[in-house]
């Protein structure tokens, strides 16, 4: 089925032989890579073999196989060999009959060989010959013996820019270029038995992408994602993926990268990464990555030390253990590259922040509000915190309810079951035993509004069987719900969801039902889709058909005669704001209103919301399930340890919206919070111990040598002192310097000596 749409921390340890664990930390500092660094590798020699683009990488053990591609002037058939290990290059050995000179062909492992399938070949430079090829070649890494295989029986139309993988022990072709259209179509071969090979057409469900080339494929969590390429004279930037396994119950909006072609991607871990390509006339060179889990993209911020790669297209990657390798392409001004680059992947734990919230919302524990719908006046249990952190509409609603209840008990009313008045200063409510806020919604019935009210907490929507008819239904009441509330995403996430499930035997119930809710863009969709070639007649013979109202059969019968022309629009659409940024917002100033708990840092009061606390925090959570203060204040720390305003600041943000990055001194105060506060993972431990080895520097070195003082990180404070007697001369310049402790001095000039020579020490005098 197609649709649009954990891994090892770090090494962290904590000594459990002392009595508060959270006192000594143990860092395990060793060699390590820079994660999100980009080196240049010696590139490939001319001798060795031309440069190139439109050619094919894989890696097998600790090898990069470069095949094909053109130079410029002739298609080529060579394979190049790169050592990862010494970073050299070589011709591989062949032996056998290797696969005519081509371009725009795949090429994917299996076992102990490679198998390259299809491609352009030909005489470019005499434009002779030219044509595509549906042949399957095997190449076998430990005897460089090519071997044609000749399969029997229906073969893939022959196609070049077409996508190519693994999975189940069989090869997956997709869609491509065959000279005259673009194809969509997919086939499917078993790799297992070469004598009895046959090739397979897969029949495709579900929102298919429209017939395309240029485009990579990987795999991911037992699903085939396809991104973004060319369609005919449109390039689009949507991601497809398609389900081997599973039909897909989940739905997601995602902000993807701008539309391109040429580009590549490739899969690690649980992410997709996409390099390069040519975007709206330019070869942007940002890398960008999809979380698979948490349905996110983001572009990557490689490390400051990095040689990056110039924008191309049309060049190959592929992964060895933890590293990506980018061979060739295109650059500026149409030039071929024999460039290699490796890019350091990092390996945390996953954000766990939707799934928090998701749970708090399942779990219906600490809720506040309670929303009595429709006619028949069902309730949902809610939180104020992330209702009115989501949605406008509903946070009005809120207002409106708090004023009226406060009007009301300042007349001196009881307002039965409503919320009570924000009594602590600084727009901070009460959080004793306050009764639940009741707020009626009369446009709203409960089903609908309970996966709307999921899609506030986890910018998601579940539904399990996707292209019944009353579940299709369904999410159209929601559908207009999104609209009434004014929330774009979850719009946009319904529109998706419906056009993907719409098929032969719900189209007229769906369109039926669009209509009658007024839902123009769902009816149009609903329209194209029966007046198609290959739906019409069986649309027109069912029994729906005779029932459907007289309108829509004559709108139908005018369209199938006179189809609309189509109108592509090239405006942005507004998907709204996600579940990241409304809580950013959120903690940044908008949630002060709703805040129901005071934290204490070093006797500073902090606003915040409980509900959220205990979302992410299972310290919290058992704080205000068993022994809330009577205040509603809490004082925070981390062991015995108090963490300075901007750690606690930095923890805030992580907490809120799974924010990770920080100045590493923060980072020290930090390191310990997953394990004290009880976080769903070690994610923000793993990010600490990442930033203090990458930027410990000069600069900042004294502010971490007291944060490490102070946190009794011993390993880290030994670390900086190390830098400092290294760095002495540079050390000695900053002015934070006389602000030290004079324990802290008495360290520095301690370690100074230790590691001084009496050589160094008069050097040392005779400058002074």
């Amino acid at each position: 089925t197609l649709t649009c749409i954990d891994s090892v921390a770090p090494s962290v340890d904590f000594d459990h032989s002392c009595s508060d664990s959270v006192e000594y930390l143990t860092l395990n500092f060793g060699p390590f890579e820079t994660v999100h660094r980009w080196r240049r590798l010696p590139p490939c020699d001319e001798f060795v073999g031309a440069r190139r683009s439109k050619h094919t990488v894989v890696a097998y053990r600790d090898a990069i196989y470069v095949f094909g591609g053109d130079n410029g002037k002739n298609m080529l058939n060579d394979l190049l060999r790169f050592d990862v290990k010494d970073c050299s290059w070589c011709r591989a050995f062949t032996t056998g009959t290797p696969p005519a000179p081509r371009y725009h062909h795949s090429a994917v492992v299996y076992g102990s060989s490679m198998f390259v399938f299809g491609g352009y070949t030909g005489d470019i430079y005499s434009n002779s010959n030219l044509k595509n090829k549906n042949d399957l070649f095997e190449y076998k890494f430990a005897t460089g013996q090519w071997t044609e295989w000749k399969v029997e029986g229906s073969l893939p139309v022959a196609r070049s820019a077409h996508g190519a993988t693994v999975y189940s022990d069989k090869l997956w072709i997709f869609a491509g270029y065959d000279g005259n259209a673009r194809l969509n179509d997919m086939w499917t071969i078993s790799l297992q038995d070469r004598e009895h090979a046959c090739w397979e057409e897969i029949e495709q469900s579900g929102e298919i992408p429209p017939s395309c080339c240029n485009f990579p494929v990987a795999v991911c969590r037992d699903k085939m994602f396809v991104f973004s390429g060319q369609s005919g004279a449109k390039i689009t930037n949507n991601l497809f993926q398609f389900e081997f396994k599973a039909i897909l119950n989940e739905f997601c909006l995602v902000d993807p990268p701008a539309r391109r072609y040429g580009h590549t991607m490739v899969a690690f871990d649980r992410h997709l990464y996409v390099f390069g390509g040519a975007a709206d006339n330019t070869l942007p060179n940002e890398l960008h990555s999809y979380d698979v889990d948490s349905q996110t993209w983001e572009v990557i911020q490689p490390s400051l030390d990095s040689e990056m790669p110039s924008g191309r297209l049309f060049h190959a990657a592929a992964v060895i253990q933890d590293a990506m390798y980018i061979f060739g392409g295109t650059v500026d001004n149409n030039v071929r590259s024999g460039e290699m680059y490796r890019f350091q992947f990092s390996c945390y734990p996953k954000c766990t922040l939707h799934e928090d919230y998701g749970k708090l919302f399942e779990n219906r524990q600490f809720c506040d509000v309670e929303f009595i719908l429709g006619e028949r006046e069902e309730r949902v249990l809610g939180h104020i915190a992330i209702v009115t952190a989501r949605c406008q509409w509903l946070r009005k609603k809120i207002l409106q309810r708090i004023k009226q209840q406060e009007n009301s008990e300042e007349g001196g009313e009881e307002g039965a079951g409503a919320g009570g008045p924000r009594d602590i200063p600084g727009g901070t409510r009460a959080s004793g035993n306050q009764p639940m806020l009741e707020v009626h919604i009369r446009e709203a019935e409960a089903q609908p509004f309970e996966v709307l009210m999921q899609f506030l907490y986890t910018d998601k929507i579940q539904y399990p069987r996707r292209g019944h008819v009353q579940d299709v239904l369904l999410i159209m009441d929601v559908y207009k719900l999104a609209l009434s509330f004014k929330l774009s995403r979850l719009e946009q996430l319904c529109v998706q969801y419906i056009e993907a499930s719409v098929d032969l035997q719900n189209v007229l119930s769906v369109c039926e039902q669009a209509n009658k809710l007024q839902l123009d863009q769902l009816k149009e969709h609903c329209l194209n889709f029966v007046v198609k070639e290959t739906h019409f007649n069986q649309v027109i013979m069912t029994k729906e058909f005779e029932h459907l109202s007289t309108p829509l059969i004559v709108e139908i019968v005018r369209r199938k005669q006179q189809p609309p022309p189509r109108v592509y629009s090239d405006q942005p659409v507004d998907i709204g704001t996600s579940l990241v940024q409304d809580m950013k917002a959120y903690l940044e100033g908008g949630g002060l209103d709703f805040c129901d708990i005071v934290l204490l840092l070093d006797g500073h009061p902090r606003p915040a919301h409980k509900a959220i606390l205990a979302a992410r925090s299972s310290y919290f959570e058992a704080m205000f399930r068993s022994f809330m203060p009577e205040d509603g204040q809490v004082n925070i720390s981390i062991g015995e340890m108090v963490p300075s305003k901007q750690a606690f600041e930095s923890m805030l943000r992580y907490i809120y919206y799974g924010d990770v990055n920080m100045p590493p001194e923060d980072s020290l105060y930090l390191f310990a919070a997953p394990y004290y506060y009880g976080f769903s993972n070690n994610r923000l431990q793993a990010y600490c111990k990442q930033n203090l080895e990458m930027n410990v520097t000069v600069e900042n070195v004294l502010q971490i040598l007291e944060a490490a003082d102070k946190t009794q990180a011993w390993d880290m404070k030994k670390h900086c002192l190390h830098i400092i007697v290294h760095q002495f001369i540079k050390v000695s310049k900053l002015p934070n310097l006389r602000s030290l402790s004079q324990l802290l001095l008495l360290d520095i000039i301690e370690s100074l000596a230790s590691h001084i020579s009496d050589k160094q020490c008069a050097e040392m005098g005779s400058d002074i």
